[in-house]
């Protein structure tokens, strides 16, 4: 099979088109057939060797697909079940084996590359405004790089509780997508200081939550526009990662909380994963949720789709897309 394979950590250079043995499930996996893999930041951290990994690995770790084949231990799917899954590294490639329990079945009406866009990014957006600070109608929010995969679907996740919803964004066409999706208030950070906007709009009284995906280039500002016992939902580090912070800041600037999320521990039983993945699907499905697919690349592309997500050249959700002419 073709796949994305690293050897060593790096740049987008290292990201290599090779052939490998296609794999065998195990008694508890299911062989998915690749119909599209998600691009997202944390593959990045991985490639650069922020996070901890062991090499050579297969890149990627969400896609959509069909199951072509099932381990003896295997209950709940049977070849030809369309399904979906994040968290499982491997997913640059034609095929994956998935551990039976980390898969979700696709309901009919949702195409492949909508469940694969879904789930990491989509299941992100609702923990965040569901359990690490559960929005409430009427309360105010900041949503840094609201034009991007996890910002578009918090603002609209957002505007669906019946929060204001203030966006950052980078260019006036991302301005155009935030607005779009229902964000109040859209702040350009490259014509606007963010915090002197975000005053300006709540009147001094600064925003009840952040949700900040970027990191290094945002917090300290964000710390001077939260209201007393506010919430910075630190979920990502597109900027770099934040430098050592003195924890007795966040009592002189009102009680503050900060916190530094990942989704896998809100979908670390099978049960909550099967809930949390039932919900976004089925608002999806629904109409209430929309996926923003902003580029589709073959798999063979997975270096410049790194460079383009890096260099925020890129909205909505990046996709990788196996086959013939992957």
């Amino acid at each position: 099979m073709k796949a994305i394979q690293i050897l060593q950590k790096g740049g987008p250079e290292v990201l290599s088109y090779v052939d490998l043995p296609t794999p065998q499930p195990k008694p508890n996996e299911a062989l998915v057939k690749i119909s599209a893999a998600g691009i997202n930041f944390i593959d990045v951290y991985f490639r650069e060797g922020r996070y901890p990994i062991a090499f050579p690995f297969i890149s990627g770790q969400e896609a959509s697909g069909t199951v072509s084949a099932v381990g003896s231990e295997v209950k709940d799917f049977k070849p030809g079940d369309r399904v979906a899954y994040t968290g499982i590294i491997g997913a640059y490639a034609e095929f994956a084996a998935v551990p039976a329990d980390r898969l979700v079945h696709v309901p009919a009406g949702i195409g492949d590359q909508q469940a694969a866009a879904a789930m990491l990014q989509g299941m992100t957006a609702h923990y965040l405004v569901t359990d690490t600070y559960p929005l409430k109608k009427g309360e105010t929010a900041l949503i840094h790089a609201a034009a991007g995969g996890v910002g578009l679907l918090l603002v609209q996740m957002a505007k669906r509780i019946g929060a204001r919803v203030i966006a950052t964004v980078g260019t006036e066409e991302k301005a155009r997508l935030a607005r779009e999706a229902g964000a109040d208030d859209v702040i350009l950070y490259t014509q606007q200081d963010f915090e002197a906007e975000t005053k300006r709009l709540t009147d001094g009284k600064g925003v009840h939550v952040i949700y900040d995906g970027v990191g290094q280039s945002t917090f300290e500002k964000d710390l001077n526009v939260l209201r007393p016992r506010g919430y910075l939902v630190l979920f990502g580090a597109s900027s770099g990662p934040v430098p050592p912070f003195d924890l007795a800041k966040l009592a002189q600037k009102g009680s503050l909380f900060v916190t530094r999320p990942t989704l896998v521990h809100h979908i670390a039983s099978h049960d909550e994963l099967q809930q949390r993945a039932a919900a976004v699907l089925n608002m999806i499905g629904a109409g209430q949720l929309r996926l923003r697919i902003g580029h589709v690349y073959p798999l063979r592309e997975a270096q410049q789709a790194h460079r383009d997500l890096e260099g925020r050249k890129t909205t909505g959700k990046l996709l990788l897309i196996p086959g013939e002419n992957g």
